[in-house]
């Protein structure tokens, strides 16, 4: 055998078994890809029931949202309502409340007036009744 036969021999050898490696990956690839169809098959069985769970539970959520909202604005009404109302019954009964009470400070301050000068006048006797003089003021008859 020359040189050249010999190498046409190493080459085919080399060959071969490059060809029988590749038959074998070809194969352990098949077989990965038999079991990811399955895996992926058992997935697609769980994740198909759970998209639709979870497709109601975001509906219930959305609803739940939408009834908070709804219960927020009636809130925000009856704090508008009840806060107009304050102010117009303030508005209302600011001023007679003001009345009133003035009313009563100067009925009790004429009354200690009254009851001052009764006072005096049982202590003066029947004396005439003078009115104390400020100090100060001239006498405006002399």
């Amino acid at each position: 055998m020359s040189a050249g036969d010999l190498a046409a021999v190493i080459v085919s050898v080399v060959m071969i078994a490059a060809i029988v490696t590749l038959a074998l990956a070809v194969q352990a690839m098949l077989r990965t890809l038999r079991e990811l169809r399955g895996t992926l098959e058992a997935l697609r069985g769980e994740a198909v029931p759970l998209m639709g769970e979870l497709r109601t539970t975001v509906e219930r959520a959305g609803a739940e949202v939408d009834r908070v909202d709804d219960l927020l604005e009636t809130a925000e009404s009856i704090s508008a309502t009840v806060d107009s109302a304050s102010r117009l019954g303030y508005l209302a009964f600011r001023a007679p409340i003001i009345r009133v009470v003035a009313l009563g400070k100067g009925i009790t301050r004429g009354t200690r007036r009254l009851a001052g000068r009764a006072a005096l006048d049982a202590k003066a006797g029947p004396r005439a009744i003078e009115r104390p003089r400020r100090p100060g003021r001239r006498d405006r008859a002399a």
